[in-house]
C-alpha cells in the first residue's frame, strides 16, 4: 500500500486566488493517488470553486479559515494576530503532523515569519533559505537564497551550500552537485566581504563539491547546480530569469508573426519551440522551499496559476519520499559533533 503524502494548501493566497489555486490542487489530485490535500480558506468560497470540478472526492478535505493576510501587512504582526488565517492555519498542521506540506502564494513576509515562528527550525540550522529550482541549458540548478535572508552571514552561506547540495542529490538525482557562490569574477580575491570571507570556508568544507565563483552570465548555461548567495543578489537573479524569460518569449512570439512565411514556419516549428520553452520555464519546477525547517514549507510566485500549483504540489512529494529533512537533520549533527 502506498504511503499518502498529506499536503496543506493556502487557498486564500496570492493574485489568482482563489480560482487558479483550487484549479491547480484538482488537476494535482485527478493525476495521482499518492496525495491528499487540505484546501485552507474560507469553507463556503471554497465549496463553491469545488463544485465546478470533478475529482476523488475522498483526496480533497476543507479547513475552514475566516481570515487573510494581505501583502503589505507587517508579517510577525500579522502571524500572531490573525491566528484564523490560512497561512497560520496551515503553518500549525505542518508543526502537528496532520500535514506532511504546506504550500502558499501568498504572503512571502508572512510566509517566512510563520516558518520560523511556528514550525520551528530544524536544531542547528542558523538561517532557513528560500531555494527554488531555477532552468539551465543542462537542466536545472538550486539558487540558495532567493529571497530569506538579505543579511546573511558567512557560516548562513555554507550551511545553504550544504543543503542545496542535499536537495540536488536526493531530489534531482545529481551526484557529488557543484556548488559555486555568486560572484562579480571568477578570481579568489574578488567580491564584497561576504563573498570573500565565505569563499575560503566553502573551499574548505570537505562535505560539498565546491568549484569556486560564478558570475551570474554562466548560470543559464549550467555552470554550477547549487548556486549560492545572500538573498538580496539572488532575489535580482530570480526576478531577472522570470522578466528577461518572459520578454524573449514575447519577441520570439510576435517575430513570428511578422509575415506569411514566418507565420508558416512558426506552424512547423511549434511543437519544438514550445517544448524548449516549456523547459526553461522556471515555474515547471514548483516552488520555492524553505530549506531548514521542522516541516516543509513551500512559497509558490504571487501570481501564481493553476500550473504552478500543480508543480509545488509533485515538488512535496518528492521532497517526502526522498526524506530531505532527515538528510538535513544528520547533516546537522555530524557537523555540531566534529
Amino acid at each position: 500500500m502506498q504511503d499518502i503524502v498529506k499536503i496543506a494548501v493556502d487557498a486564500m493566497g496570492g493574485d489568482n486566488a482563489p480560482e487558479q489555486i483550487i484549479k491547480g490542487v484538482v488537476e494535482a489530485v485527478n493525476g495521482r493517488s499518492d496525495i491528499s490535500v487540505s484546501l485552507i480558506g474560507k469553507e463556503e468560497v471554497v465549496k463553491e470553486e469545488l463544485k465546478k470540478y470533478s475529482y476523488p472526492q475522498e483526496q480533497i478535505q476543507i479547513v475552514d479559515a475566516r481570515e487573510t493576510i494581505a501583502v503589505e501587512e507587517p508579517p510577525v504582526m500579522a502571524i500572531r494576530k490573525k491566528k484564523d488565517s490560512s497561512i497560520v492555519k496551515g503553518m500549525h498542521m505542518l508543526k502537528e503532523g496532520t500535514a506532511d506540506a504546506f504550500v502558499s502564494a501568498g504572503s512571502s513576509g508572512a510566509i517566512l515569519a510563520g516558518g520560523q515562528l511556528l514550525v520551528g527550525r530544524i536544531k542547528g540550522v542558523e538561517r532557513p533559505p528560500l531555494a527554488p529550482l531555477i532552468p539551465t541549458e543542462d537542466g536545472v540548478a538550486i539558487l540558495v537564497d532567493c529571497g530569506a535572508n538579505v543579511d546573511a552571514r558567512p557560516s548562513h552561506l555554507v550551511q545553504f551550500a550544504k543543503m542545496g547540495s542535499i536537495y540536488m542529490e536526493s531530489v534531482v538525482g545529481i551526484q557529488n552537485p557543484r556548488v559555486a557562490i555568486v560572484n562579480i569574477g571568477a578570481e579568489e580575491e574578488k567580491g564584497n566581504m561576504l563573498v570573500k570571507e565565505t569563499f575560503p570556508l566553502l573551499k574548505a568544507c570537505p562535505d560539498i563539491n565546491f568549484i569556486g565563483s560564478i558570475e551570474a552570465r554562466e548560470i543559464p548555461h549550467g555552470q554550477a547546480d547549487v548556486i549560492v548567495c545572500e538573498a538580496f543578489v539572488g532575489n535580482v537573479i530570480l526576478k531577472l530569469y522570470e522578466g528577461l524569460g518572459a520578454t524573449i518569449l514575447s519577441k520570439v512570439k510576435s517575430g513570428l508573426m511578422t509575415s506569411f512565411r514566418s507565420k508558416i514556419g512558426a506552424l512547423l516549428i511549434k511543437p519544438a519551440l514550445k517544448k524548449t520553452l516549456k523547459a526553461f520555464d522556471a515555474s515547471e519546477y514548483g516552488g520555492a522551499p524553505l530549506l531548514g525547517l521542522n516541516g516543509l514549507v513551500v512559497k509558490t510566485h504571487g501570481s501564481s496559476t493553476n500550473g504552478d500549483i500543480r508543480n509545488a504540489i509533485n515538488q512535496c512529494v518528492s521532497f517526502k519520499q526522498q526524506n530531505i529533512n532527515e538528510k538535513i537533520k544528520q547533516y546537522i549533527v555530524v557537523n555540531q559533533e566534529v
